[in-house]
């Protein structure tokens, strides 16, 4: 049975965007979840019955859940034609992602539209991704683009396979409302969580969907309200903030004014807890491995967020929407969490400071189920913060 421990905590973000801060400093993690959170006396249980386990002392900096990013357009394995780069997932978990969600492998060379060939792409994405994690990053891929032909059957065969994504509408031949939702209706009736292409085009193929479009078609995920890279207008988005509940990404290759409306809009009517942070790469943008700590970071120091909050917003808001068993700091979850600082130079004295001021945070370390993944990280590591790890 495997222990580890993280103490010294300064700062523990929870991912909860209801109680964003927790009271603790000290978190136990047994078999890559977390069995307790509180003060170092939960680790007495240990030393009284002599169980070795690995000690974690975090040097007063802030730990935070692992962050998701909510909208990443893989194919298979660590690399993307798109951009012509490799290692973007494993660059992204040195900016403290440790789960990505696909918006559907979209940009994979010669992709296939018929039916059969849409099915066996998203199988194959969902078994390459369940069965290799780049970096260990946790990537849910496989999400099925619509095209037309597709049955009903077919979603309860996709399903029965272990798919449960839908790619966002509209980036396949299906695009019209009228065509969308009742292949939408299937798949929530497996299930499955479905994302809507939200905006002007992104690649070429794709379609200027309206606010009436995403209404009428009802997914979960309104993808990208911010665009990518034209977004609808500001009285569209007001009309989906107020006439749905729907979750609503922004992501780092948007509009970063329509961002800043959807963030303020959602905190003055207390709903905070509709929005969710996602990268939308690779796309014509380019590959943006710190991009989810951008986006909180503009959330925070542009629109007047806690940095607390918008962390959740990239960790246990997107968990709960898309039902993952991360994304907060609680017992029971898994052990993805993030250990961060304040970098050089910031006029912050800690990692939240810091994200307030308009500054990205150092990583210092990255665990994913408990296991150390990043020692400190090669594109922003911390200040000053020091980790030490050792076997008790």
């Amino acid at each position: 049975m495997a222990y580890t421990a993280i103490t010294n905590i300064g700062i523990l973000v929870s991912g909860n965007i209801y109680e964003p801060i927790l009271s603790a400093d000290t978190i136990l993690i047994h078999d890559g979840k977390i069995e307790a959170v509180g003060d170092k006396t939960i680790l007495d249980g240990l030393t009284v019955s002599s169980i070795a386990y690995k000690l974690i002392d975090a040097g007063g900096m802030t730990v935070v859940p692992g962050l998701i990013d909510s909208h990443v357009h893989p194919v298979i394995g660590d690399y993307t034609p798109r951009q012509k780069m490799a290692d973007f997932i494993d660059s992204s978990l040195h900016g403290g992602v440790t789960t990505m969600i696909s918006a559907g492998e979209c940009h994979t060379p010669g992709r296939p539209t018929d039916p059969a060939g849409v099915k066996a792409l998203a199988v194959l994405a969902q078994r390459s991704f369940q069965n290799a994690r780049p970096g260990g990053v946790k990537v849910h891929g496989g999400a099925v683009i619509l095209e037309k032909g597709l049955t009903e059957a077919d979603f309860a065969e996709l399903a029965g396979n272990g798919v449960w994504l839908v790619g966002e509408v509209g980036l396949g031949s299906i695009k019209k409302p009228a065509e969308a939702a009742p292949m939408v209706a299937w798949a929530k009736a497996q299930g499955m969580k479905v994302m809507m292409h939200t905006g002007g085009t992104s690649i070429p193929g794709s379609s200027t969907v309206s606010a009436a479009d995403v209404l009428a078609v009802s997914p979960n995920v309104v993808s990208h309200i911010n665009g990518g890279p034209t977004a609808i207008s500001p009285q569209e988005v007001d009309k989906l903030i107020t006439e749905s509940d729907l979750t609503l990404e922004i992501v780092q290759c948007g509009n970063i004014k329509i961002a800043d409306q959807v963030v303020r809009k959602l905190a003055a009517l207390g709903q905070l807890n509709r929005i969710i942070c996602g990268n939308d790469a690779p796309s014509g943008t380019g590959v943006i491995p710190l991009g989810i700590l951008r986006t909180i970071v503009q959330i925070s120091c542009m629109s007047g967020i806690p940095a607390e909050a918008a962390i959740a917003m990239a960790s246990g808001n997107t968990a709960e929407v898309y039902g993952l068993n991360t994304g907060s700091i609680a017992p029971g979850k898994e052990a993805d969490l993030v250990i961060m600082d304040t970098p050089m130079g910031s006029v912050g004295k800690n990692a939240l400071e810091a994200i307030e001021a308009g500054d990205l945070p150092g990583v210092a370390l990255v665990l994913i189920d408990g296991e150390i993944k990043v020692n400190k990280s090669r594109n922003t590591p911390p200040a000053t913060g020091k980790v030490t790890v050792v076997t008790v």
